[in-house]
């Protein structure tokens, strides 16, 4: 598909820059997040945690420079961490211009893709963007906008020199805060099948294999919140990229329809 084979070629920097473009030219001892757990084995635990969950709310934010601005992407919705399924609307920041903002775009998760709508740049209003998220050189960690709440929490399955900073309490909720590296190669190796391709795919795309976390677990070692910093290759230079996930309201309702072959453009997306 022309969509697909452009996007590969343009990076997952390239891609995300462009959306901004837009706007500005009962748990297992290994899940609990108690203090006297291992550190290391409480933050890898956490995805399963999630599973076990089921389904929660969230909001993302994203952080990054381009053009000499640097700029906020966020990100509201709720994601099934068993069907591996989400949706998110995502807010791009206003045009300093004082111009019309872009229209928030509508971005459904998939195991394997990525769909957005309102995406612009020459897509129609009334037509969805398909992405195979294991062809980006980053696997929907940065290109969306917004990081995929199963991405953001498989990561850590790779998470090594961790440490126990404190216990702390977030959105009224008593949280334990850790702070490690997670090995993108061996979150790979370890992530859940629908997961494994795309994080891959970032294995092999990122600046940097090692990508530095903050990441606060509640007492069933659900994770609650988990700060990201990525190293991103540019045109030859390497840019700092912020993604921070907040999950809540564990439990809820999510339904997510994704759209017919017939809705989704096959032309080509500029950049």
């Amino acid at each position: 598909m022309v969509v697909q084979q452009h996007w590969r070629r343009s990076g997952a920097f390239a891609v995300a820059a462009a959306v901004v473009g837009a706007v500005v030219t009962g748990c297992s001892a290994a899940a609990d997040a108690s203090p006297g757990v291992d550190p290391g084995a409480a933050v890898r635990g956490a995805p399963d945690a999630l599973t076990r969950a089921g389904t929660s709310k969230a909001r993302t934010s994203m952080e990054m420079a381009t053009g000499g601005t640097r700029v906020t992407i966020r990100g509201e919705g709720a994601y099934d961490f068993v069907r591996r399924h989400g949706r998110l609307k995502v807010v791009l920041p206003a045009d300093p211009s004082g111009a019309d903002g872009h229209r928030p775009i509508t971005e459904l998760l998939a195991p394997g893709a990525l769909y957005m709508k309102n995406r612009g740049a020459g897509v129609p209003a009334d037509k969805w963007v398909r992405v195979d998220t294991t062809t980006l050189e980053d696997g929907n960690l940065v290109t969306g906008g917004a990081t995929d709440p199963a991405a953001a929490a498989e990561l850590l399955r790779g998470a090594r020199d961790v440490t126990y900073v404190g216990e702390e309490e977030l959105a009224g909720v008593p949280v334990v805060h850790y702070r490690g590296v997670s090995d993108l190669g061996r979150a790979a190796r370890a992530a859940s099948p629908q997961v494994r391709g795309a994080l891959a795919a970032a294995a092999k795309g990122f600046a940097k294999d090692a990508v530095p976390f903050d990441a606060y677990l509640d007492r069933e070692g659900r994770l609650r919140k988990v700060r990201h910093q990525f190293s991103v290759a540019n045109q030859g230079r390497t840019v700092a990229v912020a993604s921070t996930t907040l999950l809540f309201g564990f439990g809820v309702p999510v339904v997510v329809e994704l759209p017919p072959r017939e809705d989704i453009y096959a032309g080509k997306v500029k950049t």
